[in-house]
């Protein structure tokens, strides 16, 4: 088993609360204490949960296998130990044979072990998690309120609304025909309703088409922003050039003819 450091989603097979896993973390001076403490855990998929971009893994007494995908991770199930994906951070070898490999080829995730969830999204100062049922329009409304930002930067603003990133945001403006430099003190509540209403579907939809796996935009509605979100990119909708802006160093790509700037 190769390079081994951070992740874990339960497959169908292995979500239940009896699998007893092992840990395996290589090339790091660091292994020892989280692998004597996650040896011979239970997964507790039940009571495990995602707040914003975090992934949390309730082990049973140990606590919480707590994983942040970065830009680009994600989690890749095998059962031959030569089918061990490259660039894996962290292995987790399950009692039944089945091995789950957190899979992060830039390095810009992270893995850690937290006794309380709780405890540990305290200090993170994460916003409620935009898929949360309870997070509804009511919640949206005390969140934006105050706030006298441009939409691409608040929709990404962790405090604010957790787990929507810069590709997702986009997405969402794109949706809901919002310019990203609109700013959010000039929504009016329809306006509101409309974005908040596209946060929930086109993170749905994502996930619904795999969200975080491979091909992910071969396999998105033809209606999405996402597969055209490259220089030279038409819109889907109308047809028009995609444009870019930058936000606080990130591109946002957006277009101009249906999402406006309000003047």
């Amino acid at each position: 088993m190769s390079n081994c450091s951070s992740g874990i989603w339960m497959r169908p097979a292995s979500a239940r609360a009896s699998a007893a896993l092992s840990l395996a973390i290589r090339g790091s001076s660091q292994a020892s204490r989280p692998a004597s403490w996650l040896n011979a855990s239970k997964v507790r998929g039940s009571e495990s949960l995602r707040h914003g971009k975090h992934l949390l893994v309730h082990l049973g007494p140990p606590g919480w296998l707590t994983v942040h995908f970065g830009m680009n991770g994600s989690l890749r199930h095998f059962e031959d130990g030569g089918d061990d994906p490259p660039y894996d951070r962290l292995c987790l070898d399950f009692a039944d044979g089945h091995h789950l490999a957190y899979v992060n080829p830039r390095l810009l995730g992270r893995v850690g072990l937290a006794r309380d969830a709780a405890e540990f999204i305290a200090p993170e100062r994460l916003g409620p998690d935009a898929l949360n049922p309870r997070f509804d329009l009511a919640a949206f409304e005390r969140a934006l309120a105050g706030r006298k930002r441009n939409l691409k930067s608040v929709l990404m603003d962790q405090e604010v609304v957790a787990g929507i990133g810069n590709v997702y945001s986009d997405e969402i403006l794109f949706q809901a025909r919002l310019h990203p430099r609109t700013r959010s003190d000039w929504l009016d509540a329809a306006t509101r309703e409309r974005l908040f209403r596209q946060i929930n579907e086109v993170l749905e939809t994502a996930i619904a088409h795999g969200a975080g796996t491979e091909r992910l935009i071969d396999r998105l509605p033809s209606s999405f922003l996402i597969p055209h979100r490259q220089k030279g990119g038409c819109c889907p909708r109308c047809g028009s050039e995609i444009a870019t802006a930058k936000f606080s160093g990130r591109t946002a790509y957006y277009c101009p003819r249906c999402q406006p700037q309000i003047a």
